[in-house]
């Protein structure tokens, strides 16, 4: 096959231009980036506890088992609730995050201020 310059190729909607061949846009690959939890510590940096909590109440992004031994994260969920965090953030509609509850501490209870 001969190699033609770009000023001698076909105009399009030519039948010459309809016999090159055509490239297929090659589809995304069927996997994501994971990360495990020493880079999620890194790029979340809240406490283990923290980030089992808010899996456990559907604020997080769930962690996901590759083996017995292994866990990750998908790399994109977790990009995308870090930037919805912060668009709420700047727009004032962040949900104050609820503290913990004081009053089931065992080993320093919480006194009233009555006694």
């Amino acid at each position: 096959m001969k190699s033609q310059s770009p000023q001698s190729l076909p105009k399009p909607g030519t039948p010459e231009y309809e016999d090159l061949p055509q490239y297929v846009e090659t589809p995304p690959l069927p996997f994501r980036r994971t990360i495990r939890r020493q880079e999620l510590h890194q790029i979340v940096p809240l406490a283990e506890t923290t980030i089992y909590d808010m899996e456990r109440r559907g604020d997080f992004p769930g962690r996901f088992n590759l083996t017995p031994r292994c866990v990750v994260w998908d790399l994109a969920e977790v990009g995308a609730w870090i930037e919805e965090r912060k668009r709420q953030t700047r727009s004032g509609k962040a949900a104050p995050t609820p503290g913990p509850d004081v009053r089931q501490r065992i080993a320093r209870p919480v006194r009233s201020r009555n006694n």
